[in-house]
């Protein structure tokens, strides 16, 4: 159902809802952060209910903290929390969870919301959620028109860390930590309308979690290119490399870029700079040490994104050694620099990324030697790296920008508040022929 053509025009007032939202802890607080600001640069007024790690927004957003039991903080990650803690039902829901071995936040910060949310059903003309997916959306769905984002479906990462997993008890672990997926499959399948980022995703949200294609609308992610633009004037460091990956995530494909490393450096010098959280004894950090690119690798995290931009600026390639990407940020923000990326066709890479040898060059994933053969062929040719670096910011510039996902968001806020509408209507009129009869 069309909304009426004066409804095209009134600026929507959003509650957005985003369980973890700091812009440094993960693709999903970078999309919360662009996205609200493109929405408010559009006259929309938007109020972000954010769990820890909380939201750092643009001025005009508005931030409701909604504190959870903070089980998975940066200092003391898995702590149990103490008796005193426990103060609501959403915290009891979430300590048993963690007590059971699941991922816990997703469902508590539904129920948290819903908490918020259900007597200020007048300031709201639609809840956005990002990817919670927890019952508590059920809930907010029947007092509030109600959309999804649904990035990629974790099953895919559930699969990859099980299959990672070096021994029985390892994979019972993992299973249970993933628990929480079979909930948001259950809830995609009730939600009146999900925007997915790819075409890919898509494809493995109807495979994998059974939601239909007509609940599904296509919305790109996008990149700012006035700041993810190009530095001419930093020079770029030879043997540079650039990514953004989670150190110990199997799904970011770093151990295979690490590999790729070690076999460059037996025939050039090649650094690497990861924006990410290296993790302290993990697994990546081992296998840096046992190949000897404790010198070459140096991870960076917490610094903003103009710092980011001129890393890239710094880099002869940026790299994407993922397993898999719904969609992948930090593709395009790299090709809005003009830095020339090499990527795996992991999920969407190849649909985001274009063509191989005009606006990337792809490699497969988990293979080592594919991604260094990749490597190698860009290193080798500075002609071929200016010119994909050019033709790459060309692409994101026109194709992937924040104002285009913010006005496409929209028009899906205004169809699904046209069903809401519509739903209640027929639930009122079928209510009066109840009286009547």
């Amino acid at each position: 159902m069309s909304p009426q053509p004066h409804e095209q025009e009134r600026p929507l007032r959003l509650a957005y809802l985003s369980y973890r939202s700091k812009a440094t802890v993960g693709g999903q607080g970078i999309y919360t952060r662009h996205l609200t600001k493109a929405l408010a640069d559009l006259g929309h007024h938007v109020e972000v209910f954010s769990g820890q790690p909380y939201a750092v927004l643009d001025e005009r957003v508005v931030v409701h903290q909604l504190p959870s039991l903070d089980i998975f903080n940066d200092h003391f990650p898995g702590r149990f929390p103490a008796y005193w803690e426990i103060k609501s039902i959403p915290d009891l829901v979430e300590i048993f969870q963690f007590s059971a071995g699941t991922f816990s936040e997703p469902l508590a910060f539904s129920l948290r919301a819903y908490q918020a949310l259900r007597h200020q059903t007048s300031n709201f003309d639609i809840v956005h959620d990002n990817q919670s997916l927890g019952y508590g959306m059920l809930a907010i769905d029947r007092i509030l028109p109600t959309l999804i984002t649904l990035h990629h479906p974790i099953t895919v990462d559930r699969r990859l860390e099980m299959a990672a997993a070096p021994n029985w008890r390892k994979r019972l672990s993992t299973r249970r930590w993933y628990n929480f997926v079979k909930m948001q499959g259950r809830v995609a399948r009730h939600m009146p309308r999900i925007v997915v980022v790819s075409e890919n995703s898509i494809d493995d949200i109807h495979q994998d979690m059974r939601v239909d294609r007509d609940q599904m609308r296509l919305v790109h992610v996008g990149v700012d290119p006035d700041l993810f633009r190009p530095m001419p004037e930093v020079t770029r460091i030879p043997g540079r490399l650039i990514t953004t990956a989670s150190a110990d995530v199997e799904l970011k494909g770093l151990r295979f870029l690490l590999e790729a490393m070690a076999k460059l450096r037996t025939e050039r010098e090649v650094s690497l700079t990861v924006i990410g959280r290296a993790k302290e004894g993990g697994r990546s950090a081992e296998l840096i040490d046992r190949l000897g690119l404790s010198d070459a690798v140096h991870f960076i995290t917490g610094v903003p994104d103009e710092t980011i931009v001129e890393l890239y600026a710094e880099s002869e390639l940026a790299v994407v050694p993922s397993l898999y990407e719904g969609f992948s940020l930090p593709a395009v923000e790299a090709m809005g620099t003009a830095t020339p990326l090499v990527a795996t066709t992991g999920g969407a890479l190849p649909e985001v990324t274009g063509v191989d040898g005009e606006t990337v060059l792809r490699c497969e994933p988990g293979n080592a030697e594919s991604l260094a053969a990749a490597l190698r062929r860009g290193l080798d040719d500075p002609e071929l790296r200016a010119r994909i670096g050019a033709a790459g910011r060309e692409r994101v510039s026109t194709l992937y920008t924040w104002r285009q996902t913010a006005e496409n968001t929209v028009a899906q806020y205004r169809e699904v508040i046209a069903m809401h509408q519509h739903r209640q209507q027929e639930q009122q009129a079928s209510g009066g022929a109840l009286g009547r009869s």
